[in-house]
């Protein structure tokens, strides 16, 4: 049996234990940087794996660092842990016993199949050519839990910086299931929020001459905001803004002091977001000056361009393709604008982010898609995202560590 069929007959093993982790987790949510549950339940499934297991002092993270048989270098593999506050409508028997929260993007997969990937290369770790960092994260969903892992040191936790990174997030809806995809470059957006309070001077509804009306400056800068992405971008290289919240007034015949509401932007290189934080802002402030009122506008930075390094792509889909087939991988042809924390990862070592398919029927273009309370994601793919993160460790090791020897 060769090293790759004994991987696989490892990880079909080991199906109903990921399956009864991920159905532990799914019950259990929690949200942010602090997840004391499922810290606990990660520590006790990597137990007697002979791992060298540090815990984040800034959040509830696990690092844990499996030694290879043979010197080599190091590459990490992540898995994010935490939920989304939404509330559950899926129905299943397993579903969130937790008000108000629920793992809605899959993250309970992530976490399982990272624990999986250590239990499977650790009982092959005698053929490992260095050493594995297996990073569970927490505060992926706009906490920035990647930024606090790095400061605490991550990517050395083997001794020596890591020589490459991936991970993996499935999808409820729009991929087959399980199909993998990635691709070279720009794989999914920067995420940042602009946050305006325009400030006036209340009044009588029926005497706006004698007021700075709020409100009707506020509406016109949601309307000048999408028409600046529309003429100040590369189409080819675009911006998306949306206006997520919209606040103001207690009474119709009110005018009130103020009005604020608040966008996420969506960018796909370093340019366009650095255009977008200078010239929303200008707008917001000119705008507001011509009709004589005051406005503070705030451009909130969260999460940069995530980025494959192209040849650590192309490894990552050569590896997908050889262990799955033709029929499990397809390119993936556009940046998602979604954004991903992974990304301060690979902007520090080169690496490659990869999505798989998890609908739990046949019909992934209508199901439900990831953050909906209804999203849903079949246990079926569990196994094989365990072995596509085994299978790329293994051979990323032995591929960081050919020049060495040569």
């Amino acid at each position: 049996m060769t090293r790759s069929e004994a991987l696989r007959s490892d990880a079909q093993a080991m199906s109903d234990e990921l399956r009864q982790l991920r159905h532990q987790l799914h019950r259990r949510p929690e949200i942010g940087l602090h997840l004391p549950r499922t810290q606990e339940t990660v520590l006790a499934a990597l137990d007697g794996l002979g791992l060298e297991v540090s815990t984040g002092t800034e959040l509830s993270s696990v690092t844990a660092v499996l030694r290879g048989g043979r010197p080599g270098p190091a590459v990490l593999l992540r898995g994010d842990m935490d939920a989304l506050p939404v509330q559950e409508e899926t129905g299943l028997d397993y579903s969130s016993e937790v008000d108000g929260v629920m793992h809605a993007c899959g993250h309970d997969l992530h976490t399982a199949m990272l624990v999986g990937a250590a239990r499977l290369l650790s009982a092959h770790r005698e053929s490992l050519a260095g050493d594995v960092v297996f990073m569970f994260q927490p505060g992926e969903e706009g906490w920035d839990g990647a930024g606090y892992m790095l400061h605490e040191g991550v990517l050395d936790a083997a001794g020596s910086r890591v020589t490459s990174a991936y991970g993996m997030h499935v999808m409820s809806s729009a991929t087959p299931r399980g199909q993998f995809t990635t691709r070279p470059g720009t794989l999914m957006a920067a995420s940042d929020e602009l946050r305006v309070t325009v400030h006036g001077s209340g009044g009588h509804g029926s005497a706006p001459h004698l007021a700075r009306d709020p409100i009707t400056v506020a509406a016109q800068l949601v309307g000048d905001l999408q028409t600046m992405v529309t003429r100040r971008f590369n189409v080819f290289d675009p911006v998306v803004l949306t206006i997520g919240t919209f606040h103001a007034g207690t009474k119709r015949n009110i005018i009130p002091d103020q009005a604020e509401f608040s966008a996420t932007v969506r960018s796909f290189s370093a340019e366009a977001r650095e255009l977008m934080r200078t010239a929303s802002v200008q707008l917001c402030e000119s705008v507001a000056a011509a009709y004589g009122l005051e406005v503070d506008a705030e451009y909130l930075e969260e999460y940069p361009v995530t980025v494959n390094a192209p040849e650590h792509a192309a490894f990552a889909a050569g590896v997908a393709l050889e262990v799955f087939g033709d029929d499990r991988y397809a390119p993936q042809a556009y940046p998602q604008a979604g954004s991903e924390d992974f990304s301060r990862v690979l902007a520090e070592v080169p690496g490659a982010y990869l999505f798989l398919g998890a609908a739990p029927g046949d019909d992934h273009e209508t199901a439900p898609n990831n953050h909906s309370p209804r999203a849903e994601f079949s246990d079926s793919v569990l196994a094989d995202g365990t072995l596509l993160h085994a299978e790329l460790a293994v051979r990323a090791l032995e591929r960081d560590a050919a020049p060495a020897s040569a």
